[in-house]
This record gives structure tokens, C-alpha cells and sequence, in this order.
């Protein structure tokens, strides 16, 4: 389907959001991406990323309450949506089917 395929970044991002649940927003999505990956991402890069995501229907947001720590801005919460899950169901099993291909074969 043209406009739903996800890129690496974007994949990174939805594995980021799945695992952090509830959690998630920008900046812990960022520190999972940078841990897990070991490379840097800018938190611009994050946000257009989910923004996409959100636009394909892979995620949804919700804005949270006020926090003093912010200067009095929200936060903006994102969650898997069941499209979410199979865009990354699909990309693992395209990955395995690809790195099944690089196994030797007996001849």
C-alpha cells in the first residue's frame, strides 16, 4: 500500500513507543532509540517521525497535563495503534524472510 510503508527511523521509533507504553513522548523515545541503536538522533527528527506515524494511523497522541518542570506545557503521549502493530509485524517478517536468504544452503 503506496504512503504506509515505515523507514528506519520510523520502525525505530514505533519499537521505541511499544516498549515504553504509556511513557511514551519525545524525549524517552529518543534515549531508547540512542541506547538501543548506539547513535545519536535529534529530537526533531523524533517528532517528525512520529508525526508521520500519527498520519498513517501507526500511532495516536493525546496531550497530557501541564508540567511546572516545562514552564507549563503539555506533554504529548503517543501509543500503538493495531495498525502499529502489524506495520511492525510486517517489517519483521520481511527482515527474517531477507536474512533467511543469506543462510548458506546445502548443496
Amino acid at each position: 500500500m503506496k504512503g504506509q510503508h515505515i523507514g528506519e527511523l520510523e520502525e525505530l521509533v514505533l519499537l521505541a513507543v511499544c516498549g515504553l507504553g504509556e511513557d511514551a513522548y519525545g524525549v524517552p523515545v529518543q534515549q531508547r532509540i540512542e541506547e538501543a541503536a548506539g547513535r545519536s538522533v535529534t529530537i526533531g527528527a523524533v517528532y517528525s517521525a512520529l508525526e508521520r506515524l500519527e498520519r498513517k494511523g501507526h500511532v495516536r497522541s493525546r496531550v497530557g497535563g501541564a508540567c511546572a518542570d516545562r514552564g507549563g506545557r503539555r506533554k504529548r503521549y503517543f501509543r500503538l495503534t493495531d495498525s502499529g502493530h502489524s506495520a511492525l509485524q510486517e517489517v519483521r517478517r520481511i527482515r527474517d524472510a531477507m536474512w533467511r536468504m543469506t543462510e548458506p544452503h546445502d548443496a
